[in-house]
């Protein structure tokens, strides 16, 4: 039976996840489908092949700033919960920013970095970061997090982090202490659904009508658009998205986070978890928009193009997302971090979580009087974004 305290658990830090073994990992990381359940991992992210693939690649480690220490609990011997944690050496990558942090700790003459960061690099979406055997969600969760704390404090850091938790671990850890954070983003959500056409009826006259002509000029780029997963894709389209991933690297980031080697990992290993939807022209990839498939929502993230075409960028990120999760009975789409221009598109804000300790009393007081009034900003924020949402406001039908 499982422990009901975190007494009887000990907690080790593995720097490389070619330590634990991938069938040990994903029993905590995605139990639904351990022992040959059939269907996704929930959300592919914190998979092993998804965290060894960023490791592998050189995406994180060594120069990187993202130096693995992954968080192993054990009891009597068996693995019974993990966490994706990294010693961060900056903020970047991470989508739920604490930049106002730092600088502020930094200005009282302080060190903020490495602080440690429970997290999946470079992935703006929600999921479970306390990753626990069924059974064992209570005390692995609270064993984690202790021992995440603990050796943040024990090696004198400023902070801890864990970011894009769920609701659920989030109020789990503002029980035990450590102050639960809310942003927000934007997703489509089905509300039943049967495809696309389905979908614009449940809009505004207006915002159809847009949507519609976005598609038309889009696909007036002169040629084809392809969803590609599987053994469909081939190294070339990788070669292409490569091409792509740089160049908007290049423009939001500076100097793109992965590897070209990540790519070649994600061809091997989780091909099937991946959707490539690619705009080609004369049988030459021209943009492209890569998704990862989770059990039921579609996660957007990455796209880029080396041709500018009118709202191309529309059609391949929202709209061919839509599309494809409809027809393979996905609800939801999860595209990215940020974009206001998402809620005329159909995707409503939603907010976010995130869990935040600091070493310093005065400081942890301070943090969690700004976080109380963010949370109402935040609230407010949604509520009047989701009223200019782009649905109906009635069951009355609007004329064309």
């Amino acid at each position: 039976m499982p422990d009901d305290s975190t007494g009887a658990i000990a907690i080790t830090v593995l720097p490389r996840l070619r330590e634990i073994d991938a069938a040990e990992w994903d029993a905590c990381a995605c139990p639904e489908t351990a022992g040959g359940a059939a269907g996704r991992p929930v959300d592919p992210f914190t998979t092993h092949r998804f965290l060894s693939a960023l490791e592998q690649s050189g995406s994180v480690g060594a120069g990187s700033g993202w130096q693995p220490q992954h968080l192993i609990a054990r009891a009597g011997g068996e693995t019974i919960a993990v966490m994706p944690l990294y010693a961060k050496g900056h903020s970047q990558g991470e989508y739920i920013f604490d930049h106002n942090f730092a600088h502020a700790w930094q200005r009282a003459g302080g060190r903020y970095y490495p602080k440690l960061q429970g997290a999946v690099p470079f992935t703006p979406a929600t999921g479970r970061r306390l990753l626990a055997r069924p059974g064992w969600e209570a005390a692995g969760r609270a064993a984690l997090l202790q021992g995440m704390v603990q050796i943040a404090a024990d090696n004198r850091l400023s902070s801890a982090h864990v970011t894009f938790c769920t609701e659920d671990e989030a109020e789990f850890g503002a029980d035990i202490g450590l102050m639960h954070r809310i942003t927000q983003q934007y997703h489509w959500q089905s509300r039943g659904y049967r495809d696309f056409a389905e979908f614009l009826a449940d809009l505004s006259s207006r915002k159809r009508k847009t949507i519609r002509k976005e598609r038309e000029r889009a696909r007036a780029f002169g040629g084809t658009i392809r969803a590609l997963t599987g053994e469909e894709i081939e190294p070339r389209h990788w070669d292409a998205f490569w091409t792509f991933y740089q160049d908007t690297g290049a423009r939001k980031w500076g100097t793109p986070y992965l590897t070209r080697a990540f790519f070649d990992h994600v061809q091997q290993s989780m091909r099937d978890d991946t959707l490539l939807i690619l705009a080609e022209r004369d049988g030459r990839p021209v943009a492209g928009a890569l998704n990862f498939i989770g059990r039921d929502t579609l996660y957007g993230r990455y796209w880029g193009c080396v041709e500018d075409h009118p709202c191309l960028h529309f059609e391949l990120c929202y709209y061919q997302a839509i599309d494809w999760a409809l027809a393979h009975g996905l609800t939801r789409v999860e595209a990215g971090a940020q974009g206001e221009h998402k809620l005329a598109r159909g995707y409503l804000p939603r907010p976010v979580h995130s869990l935040h300790w600091f070493s310093d009393a005065g400081f942890r007081d301070a943090v969690a009087r700004y976080l109380d009034a963010e949370r109402r900003a935040v609230d407010d924020e949604i509520e009047v974004l989701t009223a200019y949402g782009p649905f109906r406001r009635c069951d009355v039908e609007e004329p064309e």
